[in-house]
């Protein structure tokens, strides 16, 4: 009998805390309080209570910052908060470059609780020309861990979950993704190596970037 042939697998991301260090939200906040001198606590007791509105699609980031302005009492115009927030994002490089070298036999799809203009601002970034799927929170209106957020990422992959493996910083995320039917991997930066190797056996293929 001729052997089985394997099928082929394939990878799905987070963004915040796997092509980032640290949390997004947390240095864009800081960044803000550094900037208009209004303490970091009230920046995010703001921040937190609305950027669900950014996640879902149901407000545009000018009208998030107008009701943060109003409620901080940040006088920074919309145009610097905006740079000041893309500004924000600290990438990292380890996870790129472990990207860059996924095999072009692999899928490779993303699925971000994200918001407007940020989604928009990751879409021209060269290195994301490597996705073959990109999911965002604000975009399908739904956010992780809810099971419609992982059936809208089988569907932009092309692919069963069964045969994903899906990558994220938070425990809760995984589980979700196990319920349905993706292979979790729990990431960490501090453990980059690790996960590589888990990432190359569950694929079967090298990703070539360790030395």
């Amino acid at each position: 009998m001729t052997p089985l042939t394997p099928a082929p697998r394939h990878v799905a991301f987070d963004w915040g805390g796997v092509f980032t260090v640290g949390t997004f939200d947390g240095r864009s906040t800081q960044n803000m309080a550094d900037r208009s001198g209004v303490p970091v606590a009230r920046v995010r007791e703001s921040y937190f209570r609305h950027v669900r509105q950014l996640e879902v699609g149901e407000w545009t980031l000018p009208q998030f910052w107008a009701v943060m302005q109003e409620e901080t009492g940040i006088t920074l115009p919309y145009a610097e908060f905006e740079a000041l927030y893309l500004g924000s994002v600290h990438d990292n490089a380890p996870m790129y470059a472990t990207l860059a070298a996924l095999p072009a036999g692999v899928r490779v799809g993303l699925l971000s609780n994200n918001y407007p203009v940020v989604s928009d601002h990751l879409r021209r970034d060269p290195r994301f020309a490597r996705f073959d799927a990109l999911v965002f929170s604000n975009e399908i209106r739904q956010k992780k861990p809810h099971p419609d957020a992982f059936a809208a990422l089988e569907e932009a992959m092309g692919v069963p979950a069964a045969s994903v493996a899906f990558v994220d910083d938070v425990q809760e995320n995984i589980d979700a993704a196990r319920q349905a039917g993706f292979h979790g991997l729990l990431y960490h930066h501090d453990r980059h190596a690790e996960f590589e190797r888990e990432l190359e056996a569950w694929l079967g293929v090298p990703v070539g970037v360790r030395g």
